[in-house]
């Protein structure tokens, strides 16, 4: 029993940090590099919007209500992360991340649904019929918040890092990883099928 619970919060660690799969890192750092430290309730909030919106978008695969083709999902992921990264780049140094719960938190959930369609198929064959699916889907769900919370802490150090010791000004930190994205995220969009 213990077992198969670690394997499931495993295999969604595994799931966001797959460097294959890089594209979950990508959102995470553009979802996170206009923050700091100070921040970290509203960016623990917004990772979680992700991980509801990913969880939900899985639970209704899973169960059959809702079915999208696999290359309007993979083209749809890399322009999520275009669009945050975007939105950083015009938004820098104007305070618009500390806006009230709004269309930051909005878009996040909903950006997490796009993600979790793209995890579905492959989250089908990971079910056996001797499990609840709604149990495996929750242990899951735990792996991937872990991962998230590594990966917003990993980008919120680094960044107190670039501004307080090498003294790197907030708006060209935030300025410079979301233009990396942006360079990361194209190719992908213009590689997907969907456009092909």
């Amino acid at each position: 029993m213990l077992d198969n619970f670690w394997f499931n919060v495993q295999y969604g660690i595994n799931h966001v940090l797959d460097i294959k799969a890089y594209d979950h890192v990508l959102f995470l750092i553009v979802l996170t590099v206009p923050y700091l430290f100070k921040d970290w309730k509203r960016v623990f909030l917004l990772v979680t919007m992700f991980t509801l919106g990913h969880t939900l978008s899985l639970v209704l695969a899973v169960y059959g209500v809702v079915t999208v083709k696999a290359q309007l999902v993979e083209f749809l992921i890399p322009v999520t992360i275009l669009i945050v990264a975007l939105f950083n780049v015009f938004t820098s140094g104007k305070g618009a991340q500390k806006e009230k719960i709004g269309i930051l938190f909005l878009s996040t959930l909903f950006f997490g649904l796009i993600h979790g369609l793209g995890f579905a198929r492959e989250f089908k064959m990971l079910l056996n019929d001797s499990e609840s699916k709604f149990v495996l889907l929750l242990e899951f769900a735990l792996g991937i918040e872990l991962a998230q919370i590594i990966i917003v802490f990993a980008v919120l150090l680094l960044g107190y890092i670039m501004q307080t010791i090498f003294r790197f000004n907030k708006r060209d930190w935030i300025m410079v990883i979301s233009a990396i994205v942006v360079g990361l995220v194209i190719p992908m969009i213009l590689n997907s099928e969907f456009i092909a």
